[in-house]
């Protein structure tokens, strides 16, 4: 089963990343990463080396599509998650995936795994949200058996937004703000065990089923910038300053920043009140969870993988 092809669309993102790592460890050795992302493309071809990478944009027909036709095993990880511009998220998270699903379609058949996301149960009403929705309801429509996997918010290896910048924005600024009381409650969740989650699907095969894959600890956001800061031995102050006031902030970054860190539609999703569901995935899929201490210090302080960083 090691010598199976696996292709990765979208998979020089974190996710991306983590599962090339951890597929290596596990002994697989054809594994093909798609990507449009030429900066994280290098990353990845840097640090792993003897993996086949193919720019390609995924919106748009291709010879790409050939890769998929040809794979074993299809993980389907392209994502839009930031940005201003509706137009982003509907390439990247649905015109993409129909094209994904037609070349399945009329190759060799594929096992798929389907990358969706817990917000697809939120209350939050943004691009992201909207179009996750949409590209979950089309995979479900598509006629090709699959499990879905619902994550959280991820850290891990890798992360160039999300806990990752957090953390490098800490190490620059004297003060890290914290908007409002700061009692948002999260549910992240180690992208160490999420890859676990995708290799559990390939290795047994897993064809149905939608899956909650939420982090197993309830942690508040200004008690996940504590743990972050005391992992990367950063000397910034955690300050609380006004809901209003921080909003305000982004806003003002977003008008000269094209591409920015943090999002005042994602600042909303923050404080929106989410709660997700916590099924049994370790028994599920064999495997055991990563408390989240133990998870931010391996983020962080690994030898090989904790000081790569990708681009926006």
């Amino acid at each position: 089963m090691k010598n199976i092809r696996i292709v990765l669309p979208g998979g020089a993102g974190l996710v991306g990343q983590n599962l090339v790592a951890r597929l290596k460890a596990r002994g697989y050795t054809d594994i093909v990463v798609l990507d449009k992302h030429r900066a994280n493309l290098a990353v990845l071809k840097n640090v792993q080396p003897d993996i086949a990478v193919e720019y390609a944009d995924l919106a748009v027909p291709g010879a790409w599509q050939e890769q998929i036709a040809n794979a074993d095993v299809v993980v389907m990880l392209q994502a839009q998650i930031g940005g201003h511009h509706i137009e982003d998220f509907v390439r990247n998270n649905i015109d993409a995936t129909r094209l994904i699903l037609e070349a399945i379609k009329s190759g060799k058949g594929a096992q798929l795994v389907h990358i969706s996301s817990s917000v697809v149960e939120s209350v939050a009403d943004d691009f992201y949200t909207n179009t996750k929705k949409d590209q979950e309801r089309m995979v479900l429509e598509s006629g090709i058996a699959c499990p879905v996997l619902r994550p959280t918010l991820m850290f891990g290896w890798f992360d160039r937004k999300h806990l990752g910048w957090l953390s490098r924005f800490m190490q620059k600024v004297p003060v890290f703000p914290i908007p409002g009381h700061g009692q948002y409650m999260r549910q992240p969740l180690y992208a160490g065990d999420f890859c676990n989650v995708i290799i559990s699907c390939i290795e047994n095969k897993i064809t149905t089923g939608i899956y909650n894959i939420s982090g197993h600890e309830k942690i508040n956001y200004i008690d996940m910038i504590r743990e972050i800061k005391q992992a990367t031995k950063a000397r910034t102050l955690i300050m609380k300053i006004p809901y209003s006031l921080f909003y305000a902030l982004i806003w003002s970054w977003g008008i000269f920043d094209k591409n920015p860190p943090f999002t005042t539609q994602q600042l909303a999703a923050l404080s929106a009140k989410d709660e997700f569901e916590v099924i049994d995935w370790p028994g599920i899929f064999g495997l055991s969870y990563t408390p989240f201490a133990l998870a931010i210090n391996e983020t962080f302080n690994d030898p090989v993988y904790g000081k790569v960083v990708l681009e926006f």
